[in-house]
Formats: C-alpha cells, sequence, structure tokens
C-alpha cells in the first residue's frame, strides 16, 4: 500500500439501504486501494443530478483492503444524496481521495467514540483501527429513535457499545450527552472522539475540558474541492483560519479553542 491521493472512476459494487435516510454504498477500486486512515474522507461528484454543482463530502466509513473495497456512510439530505441513494450496481462514482487528516493515537488503552446520527461515518473505521491497535474504544452513539439504529453489531465487534435515543425507545432517554457515562467520573477514559452535530461536539469537548481528557472532533464543514483551493471550509482555531479539508477535518478541541 501506498500514500496517495487521486481522482478515480469506482464501481459501485452493493447499495444497501439501512433505513429510510441512510444508506451504504460499497466501491471496488480499479487498482490496489492507497492507504486510508481513519477520519480521512471523498469529495464525490454526483452525475444526474442538474442541481447539484459541486462535490459532496462523505467520510469513508470501512476499508477492506483484502477485497479492495470501501463504504461510504451517506445521509438523504437533499437531490444529491437522494441521487446517490438510486445508484446502481454496475455504475461508476467519481471520486477524489483519500482527503484530509486523521485521528491520532492516543496515550493510554482506554478511548470513548461519540457519535450522533450520521456523525457515526467515521467512527467504525476508527473503532476498527484502534481495536487493532490494542485500545479498548466505548462506542456512544444518539440517536432519535429505535428506527434510526444501524450496524450495532458492526460496532459491537470492536468495542463496548452504548446507546441513547431521544424518544427513548432504546437504550437511555435523551441526547447523546444525556447519558449516564457523562454523570460518573471519566477518568477511566484517557482520549475521546467525537463527530455529530456542532452543538453536541462542542458539549462533549466541554466535558473532556473539564475532566482533563484530550479530545478530537471531525468537522462537518461544507467543502467545495477538497483540497484547499476554494476557501469555503475554513474555521477559526487559536492558530488562525485553517481549512478543514487540508488542515482537517479531525482537530483537537483546544485547537479550535471550545
Amino acid at each position: 500500500m501506498t500514500f496517495r491521493k487521486g481522482i478515480e472512476d469506482i464501481k459501485v459494487v452493493r447499495n444497501i439501504k439501512l433505513n429510510a435516510r441512510h444508506f451504504l454504498l460499497e466501491l471496488l477500486a480499479n487498482d490496489e486501494l492507497p492507504e486510508i486512515l481513519p477520519g480521512q474522507f471523498v469529495q464525490a461528484l454526483i452525475i444526474n443530478s442538474p442541481t447539484t454543482l459541486l462535490r459532496r463530502p462523505f467520510s469513508i466509513h470501512t476499508v477492506n483492503y483484502g477485497e479492495n473495497t470501501f463504504r461510504l456512510l451517506v445521509q438523504i439530505r437533499g437531490k444529491g444524496t437522494l441521487r446517490l441513494s438510486q445508484t446502481a450496481v454496475g455504475e461508476k462514482l467519481n471520486l477524489i481521495y483519500p482527503l484530509g487528516n486523521s485521528f491520532s493515537l492516543p496515550v493510554g488503552t482506554d478511548v470513548l467514540l461519540v457519535g450522533g446520527g450520521c456523525g457515526v461515518a467515521p467512527l467504525l473505521f476508527l473503532a476498527q483501527h484502534l481495536e487493532k491497535k490494542l485500545f479498548k474504544p466505548t462506542i456512544l452513539t444518539g440517536w432519535k429513535s429505535h428506527k434510526d439504529i444501524f450496524e450495532l453489531e458492526e460496532y459491537q465487534q470492536y468495542g463496548k457499545i452504548l446507546i441513547t435515543t431521544e424518544d427513548g425507545s432504546e437504550g437511555e432517554k435523551g441526547i447523546v450527552t444525556d447519558h449516564s457515562i457523562f454523570r460518573n467520573p471519566m477518568n477511566k477514559f484517557h482520549f475521546i472522539y467525537c463527530c455529530g452535530p456542532e452543538q453536541m461536539m462542542k458539549s462533549v469537548a466541554k466535558i473532556a475540558k473539564t475532566q482533563g481528557i484530550g479530545c478530537e472532533v471531525s468537522l462537518e464543514n461544507t467543502m467545495a474541492c477538497g483540497f484547499g483551493a476554494c476557501l469555503c471550509c475554513v474555521t477559526p482555531t487559536i492558530h488562525g483560519n485553517q481549512r478543514v479539508c487540508v488542515e482537517g477535518p479531525v482537530f483537537n478541541t483546544s485547537e479550535l479553542g471550545w
């Protein structure tokens, strides 16, 4: 495997519907997959969607080097992602990948992964990576209802699963930061990784800061190019404005001033 970025037409080999709003695209690379790190993403060109002019960013959800495939987890939000949900097996998707930086490896073995809704997208690959490196992930996911939950069995392969639902239909009732794990001493965790709505990530970052635990988040800023030219994804940091698609999408929350 080599580190490289490129633009490629990649064949869709599976389109898996998870629920009414989420689906997985499994993609088969033409050549040997490049080295892909947890937290990296693709920029996808969506064809046959006249109102979708710019590429869309999607986190890399899982990677299977043995089969030369990887998966994208997509939430249907507009006409572009609706078109993607209708992609047929055998169709090709034009991607620029792998883009962005990656999650770091923590000091200490016990780590907490926190995802809200489609924010779980980069966390399965991260959990797989951490488990191989002999870390002990606890994975906390937040959902609106049990009807929205997917892939629990996949996450359970790599760590302990905790759940919240806003209606209380599964796991603990409330938003993800209402989970009782945040009301108990958090000292057993050496690091927290988080992805989801910005307010949720800020709340998790505040808890981490209060308890002296390092925290990284994956930002979901709007991106057009994916390689730092258009500057539409810039975010303020303690180092000045930085491009989420290049210097991120993963940032330590201390860099963001959260």
